[in-house]
């Protein structure tokens, strides 16, 4: 087992790619943690909308409140959503679910002037009814909210570190100046670990320990545009995508962080130590 590690950071993101927000501490459910990935948003036809497409999304941010959550606009501006639990169900337009609730009117009026095109607000009553997939390390009885593909994400600051040192080394063989370092948010992890390990060891652990709480390994996590995208501006460069395809390329992917599966329920915090192996 690897020690000497903490988790220095733990992110919620309750809408499929709507801007999250840091915590200090999250419940561990067997799904992910709580409030996370528990809504999304709809085209009107009932197609699932993300930030690939509407950069706009990354300048909207939910955050978990009693019974709901809060929306915070790209102007301010705030809203208080209801879980919707006599909501109306609707096609999901996700793999392996098949409706979720609708949110009420008020809610699609508002994100809708906040993303400057029609959208209906959509949310996942009861995760056990979407099981993560066999192809994405998932097992007989696995639940999922509404991430793409695993509960938890994880990604380390040494990884980061080493991605970055890569990015100023191409941009210095370009003759390019040396850009900023890459915040985590690209990567929207759930959670983020530190510690004396060498960059990307975590593709090879096969368990993990937060605190009190055991994870399995379930895959490496594939990256796609979302991470080119600043989440400040909505303009999109080339980094990370193009630093990994040189040095994180693989099957015809680039890779970064890896998608954990809860084995127990828990409280895991900043500080916690973590273990691995």
């Amino acid at each position: 087992m690897v020690g000497a590690m903490r988790l220095t950071a733990v992110h919620v993101h309750p809408v499929k790619s709507l801007g999250g927000v840091a915590v200090d501490r999250a419940t561990v459910e067997p799904w992910g943690l709580r409030h996370d990935r528990r809504w999304l948003v709809l085209h009107p036809d009932g197609g699932v909308l993300t930030a690939r497409t509407e950069h706009r999304m990354l300048g909207v941010t939910a955050a978990p409140a009693p019974g709901g959550i809060t929306l915070t606009g790209c102007d301010g501006g705030t809203l208080t959503v209801p879980e919707p639990t006599d909501g109306v169900p609707v096609p999901a337009g996700m793999s392996r679910l098949d409706t979720v609730r609708l949110a009420g009117d008020d809610a699609h009026h508002w994100l809708s002037g906040q993303l400057r095109r029609p959208v209906r607000l959509g949310w996942l009553d009861d995760p056990r009814r979407r099981p993560v997939s066999a192809d994405h390390g998932g097992r007989p009885g696995d639940p999922l909210n509404l991430s793409d593909a695993g509960p938890l994400l994880l990604t380390t600051l040494p990884s980061l570190r080493r991605l970055d040192e890569w990015i100023v080394e191409g941009a210095a063989e370009r003759g390019e100046p040396a850009p900023a370092a890459l915040p985590m948010a690209r990567f929207r992890p759930t959670v983020v670990v530190d510690g004396p390990v060498e960059p990307f060891a975590e593709d090879g652990w096969r368990t993990v320990r937060i605190g009190a709480v055991d994870f399995r390994f379930a895959e490496r996590c594939d990256r796609c545009q979302l991470t080119l995208i600043d989440p400040v501006t909505f303009t999109t460069g080339r980094e990370p995508i193009r630093t990994l395809a040189r040095h994180r390329r693989h099957d015809g992917r680039t890779w970064f962080g890896v998608r954990l599966i809860p084995l127990g329920t828990g409280e895991i915090g900043i500080g916690d130590e973590v273990d691995a192996g």
